[in-house]
């Protein structure tokens, strides 16, 4: 029998697929809300964005049916690069009329963040993370 070792840690985490229902609004969300771009869009029904970092594909579900039997997500997360900044999204979003979920919140790890919901109804949050955010 052959033992194997484990490879070299992974490069992170960086693609994430979404199902969603409403994709015209999900995609708004995440383009000109969040300032992601439309690295690629196969047919009219899958858009594969970036951030420059990552890549996020948001794939239309057929109906409503379909989508509760998907596999779920508790929430995906942005990396912000300061803890400034984490409130300056937050007056952002909130002025753009996306639903927030919390308020802003300071971890006893020093993090900052708060949730809101795409137009999906997926659950967001934008986070200030020292161990991963570039302007600590």
């Amino acid at each position: 029998m052959s033992t194997f070792i484990r490879p070299k840690q992974t490069a992170g985490m960086r693609h994430l697929a979404l199902n969603v229902t409403r994709l015209d609004d999900c995609v708004d969300f995440y383009t000109r809300l969040l300032g992601m771009a439309i690295e690629w869009q196969p047919d009219e029904d899958n858009y594969y964005l970036t951030s420059g970092n990552d890549n996020l594909a948001l794939h239309r579900t057929a109906n409503a049916t379909e989508h509760a039997s998907a596999q779920s997500l508790d929430h995906l997360g942005f990396i912000i690069d300061t803890a400034e900044d984490v409130i300056n999204w937050f007056n952002f979003l909130k002025q753009e009329s996306v639903q927030m979920l919390t308020e802003v919140k300071d971890h006893r790890d020093g993090a900052r963040s708060f949730y809101c919901k795409d137009p999906d109804g997926n659950a967001v949050q934008i986070i200030y993370h020292p161990p991963l955010s570039t302007g600590k």
